[in-house]
C-alpha cells in the first residue's frame, strides 16, 4: 500500500502573470496515451444512488481491481472511517493492492471527470524561443531559458471552476479537489529523482477576467489539437456554466489552455444526462484520426434525431489537418428506465487506461456490439465489462468517475 507524501505547498501560476499553456508547449494529452495513474475518489453520497447505494462500493472495487494491475490508482476519501471502509471492500473483493494510494480529503461527489483538474503535458518536439530569441525544442533537461517558472519535465494542472454543473449547490468540497490533486507528487515517466516528481503548476484559466467554469466530460480531445464539445452544454442558457462566453470564446480558450485549436462542435446530447449535453456520452476519439459515436436507431425513440444530427456533423467534420475522420457507429444500449425515469446509458462513456479499457455494460443485447467495437479499436488492450445497471442510477458511469494523471 503506498503512502500519501506530505503535501508540499501550491505552485499556483494565474493567467495573467504567465504565458498561456499552448505558448509554452503544453496540450492536453489523448487518453490512450501513457498515464501515470488514474484518480478515483470513494462514493459516500447516498443521494447519488437513492435507495441502491448498497452496490455501489463493490463496483467501485471491480473497477479498481481492473485498474490497479495496470497503473496507479490515488484514491480519495472523505476520511479516516472511510478508508477503512473501503481497505474492507477492496481486500473482500481481492481489489487491495500496493498500487493504490489514499487521499484524505472531503468532496460531496465521486466525479472526477468533472470537478479534478485536467492535467497537460509538453508537446513532444515543440520548439520555443530562449531568452535570446532561439529557437530550442523541449528537452527532459531541466531549465529552459524563457519559460518563467517552468522546467520540461513538469506537468501543469488547469483548474478550471465547478459549480456542479450549474445544477446543485452542495459543491464547495468538490471545487477543493483539483487544486489538492495538483499539490500532490507522483512519479512520471521523464522525473530523474524525488524532487522532479509530478507536483504540477496550478493554472487557473481566465476569460474576460473571470474564472472559466469547464467540466472535463464537457470535452474530449485526439491530443494532436482537436476538440469535441457539445452546443447544448456550453452555448444553451440552460444551466449555463459561463454567461460571458460565447463560442469564440470557448474556441479561444480549447486553444489556449488546452492546445486545441480546432473545435468540432456537436448538437445536442442524450435523454436522461444531468449535465446537459456532456460530450463524452455521446462521441470519443479513438484515435488521432478517429472518433466512435452512439447512434439510436429506433426512429421513435428520444436520441434517435439528435444522435442522427450529431452523425451528419461529424460525417462533415474535419481535424486539426483538414482531414475527415473516420467514424465508426455504436448503436445505444436498449433504454434503462428504474422508478419511471430513463437513465443516461451510454457505451461512449469508457475510460482508456493502461493496457485495459473499462467499458459500462447494462444486461442490453447491444453489450456484445459495444465489446466487439471496442476490442476492434483497442486491439492492444484489454477490454473489461464493468456492469453499471446499478451505477447509472447515480447518472454517470468509467468516464465520469475517472481522471487520469499523465506520465
Amino acid at each position: 500500500m503506498l503512502k500519501a507524501p506530505r503535501k508540499p505547498p501550491s505552485k499556483m501560476l494565474t493567467s495573467d502573470a504567465s504565458p498561456l499553456p499552448a505558448a509554452l508547449g503544453y496540450r492536453m494529452p489523448a487518453e490512450w496515451e501513457p498515464h501515470a495513474a488514474t484518480w478515483l475518489a470513494w462514493p459516500h453520497y447516498h443521494e447519488d444512488w437513492p435507495g441502491k447505494f448498497e452496490p455501489i462500493p463493490w463496483v467501485y472495487a471491480e473497477i479498481i481491481r481492473n485498474l490497479a494491475k495496470h497503473e496507479r490508482v490515488e484514491l480519495i476519501v472523505n476520511g479516516a472511517a472511510a478508508a477503512r471502509q473501503a481497505r474492507r471492500v477492496l481486500e473482500r473483493a481481492d481489489a487491495l493492492s500496493g498500487n493504490i494510494r489514499f487521499h484524505r480529503w472531503p468532496t460531496n461527489r465521486v466525479w472526477l471527470r468533472d470537478s479534478g483538474c485536467i492535467f497537460l503535458t509538453l508537446q513532444p518536439g515543440f520548439a520555443r524561443p530562449d531568452s535570446r530569441g532561439r529557437l530550442r525544442p523541449n528537452t527532459p533537461d531541466p531549465g529552459v531559458p524563457g519559460t518563467p517558472g517552468l522546467s520540461p519535465h513538469e506537468l501543469l494542472a488547469l483548474k478550471f471552476r465547478f459549480n456542479a454543473w450549474a445544477k446543485y449547490s452542495n459543491w464547495r468540497y468538490d471545487e477543493k479537489i483539483g487544486s489538492l490533486m495538483a499539490q500532490t507528487k507522483i512519479p512520471t515517466s521523464c522525473a530523474k529523482n524525488a524532487r522532479e516528481m509530478g507536483h504540477p503548476h496550478e493554472i487557473r484559466p481566465l476569460s474576460g477576467g473571470k474564472r472559466i467554469v469547464l467540466e472535463g466530460g464537457s470535452i474530449d480531445v485526439n491530443g494532436a489539437g482537436t476538440i469535441l464539445s457539445t452546443e447544448e452544454c456550453l452555448l444553451s442558457k440552460v444551466q449555463e456554466r459561463n454567461p460571458q462566453m460565447a463560442r469564440v470564446q470557448y474556441e479561444k480558450a480549447f486553444a489556449d489552455y488546452l492546445g486545441a485549436p480546432h473545435t468540432i462542435w456537436l448538437g445536442r446530447g442524450i435523454v436522461g444526462d444531468d449535465t446537459h449535453g456532456h460530450v463524452d456520452d455521446l462521441t470519443r476519439f479513438v484515435a488521432k484520426d478517429t472518433v466512435v459515436t452512439m447512434v439510436e436507431p429506433n426512429p421513435k425513440d428520444a436520441n434517435h434525431e439528435p444522435l442522427r444530427a450529431n452523425l451528419r456533423r461529424l460525417q462533415a467534420a474535419r481535424d486539426q489537418d483538414g482531414r475527415q475522420l473516420t467514424v465508426v457507429e455504436l448503436p445505444m444500449p436498449q433504454p434503462v428506465v428504474f422508478e419511471g425515469r430513463r437513465l443516461p446509458a451510454s457505451y461512449a462513456n469508457f475510460y482508456i487506461a493502461n493496457g485495459v479499457v473499462l467499458a459500462p455494460v447494462f444486461n442490453r443485447p447491444n453489450d456484445r456490439i459495444a465489446l466487439n467495437t471496442l476490442a476492434e479499436l483497442f486491439p492492444t488492450r484489454e477490454i473489461v465489462p464493468i456492469y453499471s445497471g446499478d451505477f447509472i442510477w447515480g447518472l454517470g458511469a468509467m468516464h465520469c468517475m475517472t481522471q487520469q494523471q499523465p506520465a
